[in-house]
């Protein structure tokens, strides 16, 4: 990165840190409504069909057959244990030697160091918060209440979906807000039938058809994208050459770059927030060229933090002064606690003999059905706190025989019968926030940017057994009575952070004493900053986040850019 002598061409009206699924929407709203926008991430520059190797090979084409080789795996023993890192994606995760950090307790920090960062990764499910997730906190008395409510953001959820494409029903269904969807995509018949098992013997316990961040029939705003229909070829990760499913790189970033208001560098390791003591208030960014580690200023009004959750904790905690010797904003000692996450570690399988006549025949990107939480919903009534959703999915595959030899054999690989259907879930459980799941800096440590390591303590309790224990009993009973059998429950033991729903750490509240965030996301002692990603989240609810990250942030800059005329900031 060239040194820039003159501080005007160093200056913009708003830097974004980050591309991620935050950080793209911080950009599309700011340049649309005409600010000179500075986007900063730390990873290589992803363009949309340009930059996915493997989006369009056939399965032989990879060397190792979709498998990750032995020396890769060793260089990236965490990233490794996540569901999409295969050969055909690999490149989208970062190596681990190369980024490392200190768990004081197990943890899988899963990440993606490119423009784009995990939105070109993650599972594109997407469901709105109900009002009964904004209350839970103030309700069942832990972490905080939040500022905000389900009708301080149900326009915003609107409006994010509406340009992102959303398919799913209208379900109304109180614990689960419809929103601006585009066709479903359909449950198989044996995912409907437990559908109909599900409604006919219990009261407020559902399966839906899966909402995701999928066109399945684009309308007008998604073609001037440039996006087309989803093809239904479920191999996202590698990125989709038809954008038919939203990412930033698709999405946010182009319409931004149209706009011609924005400057995206990348290679850019963001040290630290600079804040100026005389002013009151941040006045920009120190920079590390991910190459030549040539640090470098950047001006602005006001500044996007959105590195994804624990990044965006480490680079406040690191943005030190008089003012702050405990990190940008950090007057009350909270920055990094009460982080929590979603635990996935509970799944639970079956067979169904039903069906026999039928098979599925394609395809479907939304995974099949989804089930939203029951429990704790409208009344306290378990002995944990808060509840669960699930996922919902049936497949039937081929029984192969390989017995015989010569002709009999091909005969039996040829011509092998389908078994019987196969059902299974999987628990995403809602982790109670607490000040002794914390990151902080290890500064005996640094990493090749010179840049303090992450430390981070974080871990299961006692409620979150007890959650477990009610999903396998809960889902053993739902099968049961719905006919399934060879039901079998599987506790992975996974380590928390393989969710990638990581959260907290820098939340919103009500009260400066209590968090670090007020209503419009931005930092109660410094107005000029805002937090919209992950790290924002005063409690994680049962839902997957990157929905709510995109109003978030809609939101704040709407509010950013009004406070600005006004002189609030």
């Amino acid at each position: 990165m060239p040194k820039l002598k003159n501080i005007k061409d160093r200056t913009y009206d708003a830097i974004v840190i980050g591309s991620g699924m935050s950080g793209g929407w911080a950009a599309k709203e700011l340049t649309q409504k005409g600010f000179k926008t500075l986007m900063l991430e730390r990873g290589r520059d992803v363009k949309h069909l340009k930059d996915y190797p493997t989006t369009n090979m056939y399965p032989w084409e990879f060397p190792h057959h979709g498998e990750v080789p032995y020396n890769i795996k060793q260089s990236s023993p965490i990233a490794n244990r996540c569901y999409a890192f295969k050969e055909d994606a690999m490149h989208f995760f970062v190596k681990d030697n190369e980024h490392p950090y200190i768990q004081t307790k197990p943890f899988d920090w899963i990440r993606g160091y490119q423009v784009g960062g995990k939105s070109l990764l993650w599972a594109r499910q997407t469901q709105r918060w109900s009002i009964f997730d904004f209350e839970g906190p103030a309700r069942d008395g832990y972490a905080v209440d939040w500022p905000i409510r389900y009708e301080d953001l149900a326009p915003w959820y609107s409006y994010v979906e509406k340009f992102a494409g959303i398919s799913g029903n209208h379900d109304n269904l109180p614990e689960l807000p419809d929103g601006e969807f585009l066709p479903a995509f359909p449950l198989n018949c044996v995912e409907d039938y437990f559908k109909k098992q599900l409604s006919s013997n219990y009261q407020n316990r559902h399966v839906i058809s899966a909402r995701c961040a999928h066109l399945s029939k684009p309308k007008p705003i998604h073609l001037e994208q440039g996006r087309g229909q989803c093809q239904n070829r479920v191999l996202c990760q590698r990125g989709c050459p038809f954008g038919g499913y939203f990412s930033s790189n698709s999405s946010t970033i182009p319409w931004a770059e149209r706009t011609g208001n924005l400057t995206l560098r990348p290679f850019s390791v963001v040290e630290s927030i600079i804040y100026d003591e005389d002013k009151g208030k941040a006045v920009g960014v120190s920079v590390i060229d991910a190459h030549t580690k040539e640090v470098t200023e950047y001006f602005a009004k006001i500044i996007f933090v959105n590195a994804a959750a624990l990044n965006t904790n480490l680079l406040l905690l690191n943005s030190t002064s008089s003012r702050f010797p405990n990190g940008l904003g950090n007057d009350n000692g909270l920055m990094g606690k009460y982080v929590a996450f979603h635990n996935y570690s509970a799944r639970i399988h079956a067979e169904y003999e039903g069906y026999k006549g039928l098979t599925t025949d394609g395809r479907n990107p939304a995974g099949g059905g989804y089930i939203p939480r029951f429990r704790n919903v409208f009344k306290q009534e378990t002995g944990f706190l808060r509840g669960y959703a699930a996922g919902f999915s049936s497949f039937r595959s081929a029984e192969h025989n390989n017995n015989g030899i010569g002709e009999n054999l091909k005969s039996n690989l040829l011509h092998a019968p389908l078994g019987p259907w196969k059902v299974g879930s999987h628990m995403m459980g809602e982790t109670i926030p607490k000040e002794t799941n914390f990151v902080s800096l290890d500064n005996s440590g640094k990493d090749e940017w010179g840049m303090p390591l992450l430390k981070i303590s974080i871990d299961y309790d006692d409620n979150d057994a007890k959650m477990k224990a009610d999903f396998f009993e809960q889902f053993t009973e739902m099968y049961s009575r719905a006919g399934f059998t060879n039901i079998k429950t599987e506790d992975s033991k996974q380590a928390p952070g393989l969710d990638i729903h990581e959260m907290g750490g820098v939340r919103m509240g009500r009260d400066p004493k209590t968090s670090l965030l007020n209503k419009w996301n931005q930092l109660h002692a410094c107005k000029n900053v805002f937090v919209t990603d992950g790290a924002c989240m005063t409690s994680t609810s049962t839902q997957n986040p990157s929905l709510t990250y995109m109003a978030l942030t809609a939101r704040a800059v709407d509010y950013a850019i009004n406070a600005l005329k006004t002189r609030e900031i």
